[in-house]
C-alpha cells in the first residue's frame, strides 16, 4: 500500500505507509499548552519556578495522546491546585527552533504552543490557589505593560498578543514566536504595552452635575454608536487608552457639555448628542472631581491632529465590557461606572452591544439609529 500527501501527487514520490510515517516523524514538533489568566483588575497571573529566573504563565508540555485542552487543565491542577475545565482558545504559536535559547543538545524541533483563556479570577478562586512542593515557588499578578521585564521575550509577546485577542474579541489567532500573522489594531497601536494609570477613586452617580466647590479636573464621555459600542481613543505612541474628554478650558465658559463636545471633536472629530451626565469620581490626591457622561455618537470627521497633543488618536470602536479592561480603575468603581454607562444607554435607547471584534475607524463615518 501507498501513500501520497495528496490525492494528485505524482507516483513517484508515493511512499509506503512505513515510509511516510518515518517522514512525518523526522518533521515532529514538541507542543505545549498555557493558560491565560486575569483578576479583577486586569492583570495577569504569572508563576516563579525554580527551574528559570524568569517567570511563565501556566502550563507545560503535553503529554503523549493528550488533547491541548486536557494538558492545560492538568497543568492547572498540578500547578495551582485549582480544578477547571478549559475550552477556549486564544492563540497558537509557532516556536521556531531559533526561537527559543535551547542548547544544542536538547535538539529543539521547534514547537506549536497553544495559549488557552483561563478566565477572570476573583478573590475566592485566588484564594483556593495551592502551589506544590517544588517546581512553582509563588505566583504575581503582573499589569500587563510589566510581562516584558517579567517572562522572557518571547513568552511576553505570547502572552500580550493572547491578551489582546481575548479583549478584542479576536478569535483564536495565530502567532509567529510571539508576534501575530495578521495583527490587529489592538497590536499594532501596542495596547497594554505601557501601563494602565491606576484610578481606584468611588464613582458616585447622581442625577445632577455637581456644585462648584472643588474644581473639575477632566470631564470624559461614554459615546454610544447605534450599535451599543463606545468611541475609545488609542495614544499612536504608547497604545494607551482614553474616552473622549479631557480638561475645561475657559472658552467652555464653566459648562462641562461645552468641554465633553469640544474635547470629542478636536480629540476624534466626533459629534455627539444627547449628552447625559452619569456621575463624578472625587479624587482626593487633586483635590478635584472626575465627571462622566454617556451620549450619542453622531459621526466622526476626518483623523486631524489633537492641538492639545499634537496626536492623532486611533479611533476605535468596543464594547463597553471590552473598554473597561483597558483601564485600571478597580473591579468596584469600575462595575459602577459600567453600570451606570449602561443606564445611560437605556436611556438613550440604544441597545446592548453583542460580542464582536474591536473595530478601528480610519476615515469620516456616519452613524444612524438602527
Amino acid at each position: 500500500m501507498t501513500t501520497t500527501t495528496t490525492p494528485d501527487e505524482s507516483s513517484d514520490t508515493s511512499m509506503t505507509d512505513e515510509e511516510y510515517g518515518a517522514h512525518r516523524a523526522s518533521h515532529a514538533l514538541w507542543a505545549g499548552s498555557s493558560v491565560l489568566i486575569t483578576d479583577e483588575r486586569g492583570r495577569v497571573l504569572v508563576q516563579h519556578v525554580d527551574y528559570l529566573d524568569t517567570c511563565l504563565l501556566p502550563g507545560g508540555a503535553v503529554e503523549k495522546g493528550e488533547s491541548p485542552a486536557r494538558a492545560a487543565a492538568r497543568e492547572l491542577r498540578e500547578e495551582l491546585g485549582v480544578t477547571a475545565r478549559v475550552e477556549r482558545g486564544l492563540a497558537v504559536d509557532w516556536v521556531s527552533p531559533g526561537g527559543m535559547d535551547a542548547p544544542a543538545v536538547m535538539r529543539f524541533p521547534g514547537e506549536l504552543l497553544h495559549v488557552f483563556d483561563g478566565g477572570t479570577w476573583d478573590d475566592e478562586r485566588i484564594a483556593a490557589i495551592r502551589l506544590p512542593e517544588s517546581e512553582i515557588t509563588a505566583v504575581e499578578w503582573a499589569e500587563p505593560a510589566l510581562l516584558p521585564g517579567l517572562l522572557a521575550p518571547r513568552d511576553a509577546r505570547r502572552a500580550l498578543a493572547a491578551l489582546r485577542a481575548r479583549i478584542g474579541a479576536a478569535g483564536t489567532v495565530l502567532l509567529e514566536d510571539g508576534v501575530p500573522l495578521v495583527p490587529t489594531v489592538l497590536d499594532r497601536a501596542g495596547v497594554l504595552g505601557t501601563p494602565r494609570p491606576r484610578h481606584h477613586l468611588t464613582f458616585q452617580a447622581a442625577g445632577r452635575v455637581p456644585g462648584t466647590d472643588t474644581p473639575v479636573r477632566q470631564a470624559w464621555v461614554w459615546a454610544f454608536a447605534p450599535d451599543g459600542r463606545v468611541l475609545v481613543l488609542l495614544d499612536p505612541d504608547t497604545g494607551a487608552a482614553c474616552l473622549p474628554g479631557g480638561a475645561p478650558e475657559p472658552a467652555d465658559r464653566g459648562d462641562l457639555v461645552a468641554t465633553v463636545c469640544r474635547e470629542a471633536a478636536e480629540e476624534a472629530a466626533a459629534r455627539l448628542t444627547g449628552i447625559t451626565y452619569i456621575g463624578h469620581l472625587p479624587d482626593p490626591g487633586q483635590e478635584c472631581l472626575r465627571v462622566r457622561y454617556a451620549a450619542r455618537l453622531d459621526g466622526l470627521g476626518p483623523s486631524a491632529a489633537d492641538p492639545a497633543t499634537g496626536r492623532t488618536y486611533l479611533r476605535v470602536l468596543a464594547t463597553p465590557e471590552q473598554a473597561l479592561f483597558l483601564f485600571d480603575w478597580g473591579p468596584v468603581d469600575g462595575a459602577a461606572q459600567l453600570a451606570a454607562a449602561h443606564r445611560a444607554r437605556g436611556l438613550l435607547r440604544i441597545p446592548r452591544a453583542a460580542p464582536r471584534p474591536v473595530t478601528e475607524l480610519a476615515g469620516p463615518a456616519a452613524f444612524s439609529a438602527r
